[in-house]
């Protein structure tokens, strides 16, 4: 017998059109202080794209493949969608599956990586909408039970989609320079304090840092390439707070100051092309590879391959079988508590926001 009734899909959220830009972002950054401004600047950046994040019909893209997927497992799980900061939003959709019947769900959330942002928050999207729904029903103790799927950023499908990507762009570059391009990794940037604090203390933290640079070491060697670089983007907050460095513009500029004739830049911190890829790496970064006249090619996000989804499928299918996930080394414990010891912080950490 199954002991898990559905599949809870998990995201961050983004507007569905102009009017949605600013709650969103209100939502984004409520209680962390930002001004006005700031929120205000973010917004031209979604404005830029019709004031749609294409985050949406990407996760609901996944969603149908994913549903295929299971359906040819004779996985009978049905999926549902719910994001932390935008409609659906985690609390409606666990409502809806209180009301459809279920009480036993897996939460698939769409961060490969540890640390607060990546792992930590996700459970706390998942306590919180439990009390708003053990509230709606009057309940003294949980009424569902949810347990978030494990980090998968070093998952084989993980690396295989990506090395793949990159193969696939460095291709694409003309051929008088495709030999000599400079392979990038990028990931989000966050505070360096934040990236401290993530991880068992014994091992020095950075928990987040390292998985990015294990799994960018993972994808440069199945590329057959040994010299490479690992950057970030995205950052906010005020400038003096440090985030990781340093950031891929930046990056770009001095690389080709030092003689790269070309530029591969693969985004193995996100699983689809949403504002951070399209913005900050198709349009800001390909500006600055433009203006130097280094040819650029941005490798595809690992959403779009279907070991993606049969990386999720499998994730699934050892939870149905049994595997308690903390016996088995796999992380993450039930409704919205922390991770196993010496996996993520174990408390919000003092931050500005990401926006």
């Amino acid at each position: 017998m199954s002991s898990f009734d559905a599949l809870l899909y998990l995201s961050f959220g983004g507007p569905n059109g102009p009017d949605d830009v600013m709650p969103f972002l209100e939502n984004v950054t409520r209680g962390r202080g930002i001004p006005r401004e700031r929120l205000e600047s973010v917004a031209e950046h979604y404005f830029h794209f019709g004031g749609v994040s294409p985050i949406n019909e990407l996760n609901l893209d996944i969603i149908e493949r994913l549903k295929a997927a299971l359906s040819a497992e004779s996985i009978d799980l049905p999926v549902y969608f719910g994001n932390r900061n935008w409609h659906p939003m985690i609390e409606d959709t666990l409502g809806k599956m209180y009301d459809d019947g279920h009480r036993r769900v897996l939460v698939f959330p769409t961060s490969a990586w540890g640390g607060f942002s990546g792992c930590g928050q996700y459970h706390d999207d998942i306590r919180r909408a439990l009390d708003a729904l053990n509230a709606r029903v009057g309940a003294q103790s949980d009424v569902m039970t949810l347990r978030k799927l494990p980090q998968y950023w070093d998952r084989p499908e993980m690396v295989g989609a990506c090395a793949d990507a990159v193969t696939t762009a460095i291709a694409q570059l003309p051929d008088d320079v495709r030999d000599r391009a400079r392979l990038v990794f990028t990931a989000h940037s966050i505070p360096v304090a934040a990236d401290a604090a993530a991880g068992p203390p014994e091992l020095g933290g950075h928990l987040y840092s390292k998985q990015v640079e294990k799994a960018s070491a993972a994808v440069a060697s199945a590329v057959g390439v040994s010299d490479y670089d690992v950057v970030w983007q995205s950052r906010s907050g005020p400038p003096q707070v440090p985030w990781l460095e340093p950031d891929i513009c930046d990056h770009l500029e001095s690389r080709a100051g030092a003689g790269d004739p070309a530029f591969v830049i693969c985004p193995i911190g996100f699983v689809s092309d949403h504002l951070e890829v399209v913005w900050d790496l198709d349009t800001e970064a390909r500006e600055v590879a433009t203006r130097l006249g280094t040819p650029m090619q941005r490798a595809a996000t690992v959403g779009t391959d279907d070991r993606f989804v049969t990386m999720i499928v499998s994730a699934v299918r050892t939870q149905l079988d049994g595997v308690d996930p903390l016996d088995a080394g796999l992380g993450c414990r039930e409704n919205g508590t922390r991770c196993a010891p010496g996996c993520c912080v174990s408390q919000r950490p003092s931050r500005p926001a990401s926006a």
